[in-house]
């Protein structure tokens, strides 16, 4: 699907993960460390050309790397020769990994007691996860894009443009001794991602 300079990967040519919330999100188990997600990921059909510093958490170093799929093709471009992103995992010291963010033009869908997560209406998904929330008698958040959200599910839907529509890109975390909330445990660099 294209909207306007933002190309959107189809549903049906989008990879199928699921979730298990505060487990895994499709291969990457949250807590194992950057090489285990990297070798998960090949296994999977992705790869990873850098690793960055993001920044510290107390005394640890906060990392960040990128998956993309290797067979995706070259529109697939957030601008002429910097491929899109379709997964980011971020890594605290010994805990590993502690957040996954999924892009909403191009990352898989991941799917979570039926519900499609990623890049849909924003509306649409906060309708549907509101329903099941109250439905399974969890707590419903309002993130502050106005979106909901779930700290029992580890699940933080964002807004992501996609020429003039909106997406959802999502965020996966696990709350743990080092950020006591969804909000708290996702990196400073996803606030910056529209």
């Amino acid at each position: 699907m294209w909207h306007g300079l933002w190309t959107v990967v189809d549903e049906s040519d989008r990879d199928q993960w699921d979730y298990a919330p505060l487990e895994r999100v499709g291969p990457l188990r949250f807590g194992m460390s950057l090489q285990e997600a990297i070798v998960a990921m090949e296994t999977q059909g992705y790869t990873s050309e850098a690793v960055y510093q993001v920044g510290k958490v107390g005394p640890f170093e906060q990392l960040r790397t990128q998956f993309r799929a290797v067979d995706a093709p070259m529109y697939r471009e957030e601008a002429p020769g910097i491929p899109r992103v379709d997964i980011e995992g971020y890594y605290v010291g010994p805990m590993g990994l502690t957040c996954v963010t999924v892009d909403a033009l191009s990352g898989p869908q991941v799917s979570f007691d039926g519900i499609r997560l990623v890049g849909r209406p924003p509306s649409e998904l906060s309708a549907e996860l509101s329903t099941y929330l109250e439905k399974t008698g969890r707590e419903v958040r309002i993130t502050p894009d106005g979106d909901i959200g779930s700290e029992e599910l580890g699940v933080y839907p964002r807004p992501q443009r996609a020429g003039d529509v909106l997406l959802t890109r999502l965020v996966f975390g696990r709350p743990n001794d080092w950020a006591n909330t969804m909000y708290d445990c996702i990196p400073a660099d996803e606030w910056r991602v529209h």
